[in-house]
């Protein structure tokens, strides 16, 4: 037993011994190849770290630098100040323009869409909305929400019901998905749709009771009762 378990240990050896002289010519047969390739990871990996560093690091700050003065105008509702800047400092466009592919030019995308919303301009809203995406629990339905508004200005009730319910669907909270739900509740009676209407009421009424919602739906609940029989 032991000659066979020794036999079985210098095979086993043989091809450890075979498998390593493999290896050894691979690598001197393809020594510059394998080099150069450690050179080229090396030297990409050290251009990305330049990048980041030397190059979308700086542009970050300067951009969230440059929207502070049209932030604030946009909290004071000066909406045309805010989009196109006021001589001295940029706007939104502007910022767009130039900082874009940075989070301050992506976060600029809402602030357009919300800007253009207040002045009436539905179509540049939902556009520049529709462009903007965040991982935000809040800011995420306002965007969807506002684009619902947009729609709703112009008369497209069904992409607006749609949004309002994307909106509510979101982020699963007591404050903005009651919110987006009563504007489709109401949004569904406009257009006669009065199960649907129904349907989104009550579910205001079971999840979030104690929202500002919550409080008053049994009136909008009767209602459209009411409104379902005639």
């Amino acid at each position: 037993m032991s000659k066979g378990k020794n036999k079985h240990t210098d095979e086993n050896l043989q091809e450890v011994e075979h498998a390593l002289t493999s290896t050894e010519q691979f690598f001197e047969k393809n020594q510059k190849i394998i080099t150069y390739i450690f050179g080229v990871g090396v030297i990409i990996a050290i251009a990305f770290l330049a990048f980041h560093r030397y190059y979308k690091i700086p542009r970050e700050k300067k951009a969230q630098s440059q929207m502070f003065v049209a932030e604030e105008y946009f909290q004071k509702d000066s909406f045309n100040l805010a989009l196109n800047g006021d001589g001295n400092y940029p706007g939104f466009l502007d910022i767009l323009d130039e900082y874009g592919s940075t989070k301050s030019g992506h976060l600029a995308r809402y602030y357009t869409g919300i800007a253009y919303l207040h002045l009436g301009q539905y179509e540049q809203a939902i556009e520049y909305l529709n462009d903007f995406s965040t991982d935000d629990p809040l800011l995420g339905p306002i965007a969807k929400g506002a684009t619902g508004d947009a729609y709703a200005e112009l008369g497209n009730n069904d992409k607006a019901v749609s949004r309002y319910m994307d909106a509510a669907n979101m982020n699963d909270n007591d404050f903005s998905t009651p919110i987006y739900l009563m504007k489709a509740g109401n949004l569904y009676e406009t257009m006669g749709k009065y199960d649907d209407a129904l349907k989104v009421y009550k579910t205001i009424k079971e999840k979030y009771p104690e929202s500002n919602e919550g409080r008053q739906i049994d009136k909008y609940i009767a209602r459209v009762k009411i409104l379902a029989k005639k």
